[in-house]
């Protein structure tokens, strides 16, 4: 899954914000909520707009281009 299946950017939907395609719920809600101790499941419970699979892919190519940088380094 490309990254641009998963998030999407539009001036006018929520200023312009990275969101999870088809959502209005940003990115940063994500990451936010799970460094604040909140699993995935209740995530996706607090905003039933994003689908498990976006968030799946969002970690799993998050982790890939962590490790790219990593290993570059």
């Amino acid at each position: 899954m490309e990254i641009s299946d998963i998030l999407s950017s539009d001036p006018d939907v929520v200023s312009g914000a990275v969101v999870f395609k088809g959502t209005r719920v940003p990115v940063d809600a994500l990451f936010e909520n799970l460094a604040g101790g909140m699993s995935v499941e209740a995530f996706l419970d607090n905003f039933p707009t994003v689908e498990r699979e976006q968030v799946q892919a969002l970690l799993q190519i998050s982790a890939q281009r962590l490790n790219c940088c990593l290993i570059l380094s």
